[in-house]
């Protein structure tokens, strides 16, 4: 049999309307997933206004960001380019420096190495103006050929024929020089007593090492 909905009564005793029993809404549910799935498609669209924001509609950077890109790529080459002519540029000081090392070194030596000739010169030529008196005899004086010592010095053989009627004495200043004609070395020979008419053997020898082709030239040449 069918059941009646429960009554209730008022505190008058009378009776009120039957309690009536709603039953749950199944529909609910899909609405609330309803919801849902639109509220996560707007976030997509939003998300996908914001990427596109950054593009073109060919897929490319905007002109913003392709300007920022162009911005901060020419400021990694300007820093590139910068680094490299720093380099370039204190590789070239270095070398510079280094060059100008080595020319200094090189004009000190050559500066030394005249310095020195000039003084043998002045010596030897100062032998010859000591003698008082003394006569040319630089015909009397013949060179041979040049030979180099066991310890580096250039020497070189003398002959001396006084062609006077009495014995004399001669002091003779040979110079050494290169192929060129250049002076290398200078030095002044004593020679005693040559008989008259006759001759005598002397040698004159570098006061340093010299190499090279180097040749004796009889300089200046006084018997007395």
């Amino acid at each position: 049999m069918d059941r009646q909905p429960p009554t209730r009564t008022t505190t008058t005793g009378r009776p009120t309307a039957p309690v009536r029993v709603t039953a749950q809404d199944v529909t609910a549910p899909a609405v609330r997933h309803r919801s849902r799935a639109v509220a996560a498609a707007l976030a997509a669209a939003v998300l996908g206004a914001a990427a596109l924001a950054g593009c073109s509609s060919s897929g490319k950077p905007n002109g913003a960001i392709a300007s920022a890109v162009e911005k901060g790529a020419s400021a990694a080459a300007s820093a590139a380019a910068s680094a490299i002519s720093a380099a370039a540029s204190a590789a070239a000081s270095a070398v510079g420096s280094a060059a100008g090392g080595l020319s200094s070194a090189a004009g000190a030596a050559a500066g030394g190495l005249s310095s020195a000739v000039a003084s043998a010169e002045a010596a030897a030529s100062s032998a010859i103006a000591g003698v008082k008196g003394g006569l040319d005899a630089k015909a009397d004086v013949a060179a041979g050929a040049v030979t180099t010592t066991p310890d580096g010095k250039a020497e070189v053989p003398l002959t001396v024929t006084n062609p006077e009627q009495q014995a004399n004495r001669y002091v003779i200043q040979i110079n050494f020089t290169d192929a060129s004609g250049n002076v290398l070395d200078a030095t002044a020979v004593t020679v005693s007593d040559v008989a008259a008419g006759q001759s005598a053997q002397a040698t004159a020898r570098s006061n340093r090492d010299l190499t090279g082709t180097v040749k004796a030239v009889v300089s200046n040449a006084v018997r007395y």
